[in-house]
């Protein structure tokens, strides 16, 4: 329940609150759900003044229905699919990354999952002017390598060094590291203000399983409980502020009673990168 107080809206002040409140209306729905005409006599205030009060106060708290078309439109004005850099693997998961969605890349040892995020990395930071949060728990993020990949898809120097500057990279070694940064990022977003630099677009993870995998030895429930609590994360993460979330060596399943989780081997793919 939310309590009338001055400030809440223009129009209700102090004075109106105290008038109220002696006439048992003490909170928005007291207000909002009363008689105005029995109110505005009752308590001699003025009944155009309450009525536009309330008019405020519904526009504030109510919760308007909206119907499938416009809840579309919504849907397809905030998601935004972006390369991978990889027009193979693109065609595989449908155009490439989709915004508000947790794509998973998984793999054996060796079979190119860093190589698969360093060329994320690189084309959604050079080819889309969009900034991308590193996340790198086996320290397989190599700056050189990326700066090759920049290299090979711009020859302008400074280009290459703003892509650069879009892509953050933190290093996380163990679970609680993890669960810590994404934590952050949600702070900063919900604050406007991600980076210095301008607005998150993609986070990359390479990769969960090695900060998992050592929670999955004795006290296996714990660790798998850590695991669901780390998936549920990343998908609210995706869903609540739009972003390509991209986690590697996820092996534990990830989709928790939904079904926007794409799933990709990387093996093939990586050929045309």
């Amino acid at each position: 329940m939310v309590v009338l107080r001055a400030g809440l809206c223009p129009g209700l002040t102090e004075e109106m609150i105290q008038v109220l409140r002696a006439n048992s209306v003490r909170t928005v729905v007291d207000f909002v759900s009363s008689d105005l005409e029995d109110v505005s006599q009752k308590c001699s205030l003025s009944y155009k003044a309450l009525v536009a009060v309330r008019r405020v106060l519904l526009a504030q708290f109510s919760a308007f229905p909206a119907n499938g078309a416009d809840l579309y439109e919504e849907l397809k004005s905030s998601t935004a699919i972006l390369s991978t850099g990889s027009p193979s693997l693109d065609q595989l998961l449908d155009s490439g990354l989709y915004t508000g969605e947790v794509t998973e890349l998984m793999g054996a040892p060796g079979s190119g999952k860093t190589q698969v995020c360093l060329s994320i990395a690189a084309s959604v930071s050079l080819g889309l002017k969009q900034h991308v949060l590193f996340l790198d728990s086996t320290g397989g993020f190599t700056a050189s390598r990326l700066y090759q990949m920049l290299q090979a898809q711009a020859e302008d120097e400074e280009e290459q060094l703003e892509a650069l500057q879009r892509i953050q990279v933190a290093r996380v070694f163990d679970v609680y590291e993890m669960l810590s940064a994404l934590q952050e990022v949600r702070d900063r977003l919900s604050q406007q203000a991600v980076s210095c630099t301008g607005p998150l677009k993609t986070v990359v993870i390479d990769s969960v399983s090695a900060v998992i995998h050592p929670l999955l030895g004795g006290r296996q429930s714990e660790g798998l409980a850590i695991m669901m609590q780390l998936a549920r994360e990343l998908k609210m993460l995706a869903k609540e502020f739009s972003l390509a979330v991209v986690p590697t060596g996820m092996q534990v399943e990830l989709d928790i009673g939904n079904s926007d989780v794409q799933e990709s081997s990387p093996g093939t793919p990586t050929e045309g990168l």
